[in-house]
């Protein structure tokens, strides 16, 4: 078993899970969407985007895409929030802010795809 690899998916996958948990709930209900949860999906795919750097494959440049995609979906989202001060917590703000989040969580889905693909390709 290969630690690397291990670490890699591990990180691919909580990126994706941590956005899911931030984005599943009702699109305009704030009480759904915890802020906290935002910000540490925000970390975690920036880890995940720092391990896809020094891939040089076709597949290690979507990864990274994928993930640098996710990245911006979810700082936007992050400062749309902070902008948006004592308003955050209006429908219209968490619409936009779980939209991106959505955004970022579909390029996740591809990443891990992905992922699965390479796995299941991979020959021994």
């Amino acid at each position: 078993m290969n630690l690397e690899k291990v670490i890699f998916g591990f990180f691919i996958i909580l990126a994706m899970t941590l956005n899911f948990g931030f984005f599943v709930g009702d699109i305009d209900n704030p009480n759904h969407h915890l802020h906290y949860e935002l910000y540490v999906a925000i970390v975690v795919n920036l880890i995940a985007t720092i391990l896809k750097f020094g891939d040089r494959t076709q597949i290690g440049a979507i990864h990274l895409a994928t993930s640098l995609v996710a990245d911006i979906q979810l700082i936007a989202a992050a400062i749309i929030w902070a902008a948006a001060g004592d308003s955050g917590a209006n429908p219209e703000v968490i619409v936009g802010v779980v939209s991106l989040s959505g955004g970022a969580f579909l390029a996740n889905i591809t990443s891990v795809v992905l992922l699965i693909y390479e796995t299941v390709t991979l020959r021994r």
